[in-house]
């Protein structure tokens, strides 16, 4: 996990793309970046004004829902939860929501997302893998993870996320 990019590529149909690995440490405990990750509050700030919608049960829905194409609803990504260790380790599939891609259903990836205290700190570790080789998004999801993890970290040490204008 350690490192930025694993050589996922196989060959022939339904190959899979690079996964992308993220890793970097943040000044606060695993709870306070956890609750950020989770808390409708954390998830506005972080995610563009959207609130993570699930029960967190292993293989329940979930969504981040929030402003959009389709109103204050939109549905920005959809899938299910994989797994769940509260204040440690979550995985889950990943959907386009239904605006960004008619083909949204096919579209899936798995996102997996792991906090380790590291002295005072807590490393976050975050893998966005199992990528089809058709996905349309994979160059433009490459580029927006660091704008994100860049926007948990300030957001957990100042209680503020980053405005990149958009």
């Amino acid at each position: 996990m350690e490192n930025d990019y694993k050589n996922c590529l196989a060959n022939g149909k339904g190959g899979l793309l690079v996964e992308l690995t993220y890793v970097t440490y943040i000044g606060a405990k695993p709870e306070e970046v956890w609750n950020a990750l989770l808390s409708p509050e954390g998830t506005k700030a972080i995610f563009f004004g959207s609130v993570l919608q699930s029960t967190f049960e292993i293989g329940a829905p979930y969504a981040y829902v929030g402003p959009g194409a389709d109103g204050e609803e939109t549905v920005h990504v959809y899938g299910n939860i994989l797994a769940f260790e509260p204040y440690r380790f979550m995985s889950y599939t990943e959907h386009p929501g239904p605006s960004y891609n008619e083909r949204h259903a096919e579209l899936e990836t798995r996102i997996s997302l792991t906090l380790e205290t590291v002295g005072s700190c807590t490393r976050l570790t975050l893998v966005n893998d199992q990528w089809p080789a058709d996905h349309p998004s994979y160059e433009r999801t490459k580029d927006s993870w660091h704008y994100i993890i860049s926007s948990i970290k300030t957001y957990v040490e100042t209680g503020k996320a980053l405005d990149f204008g958009w």
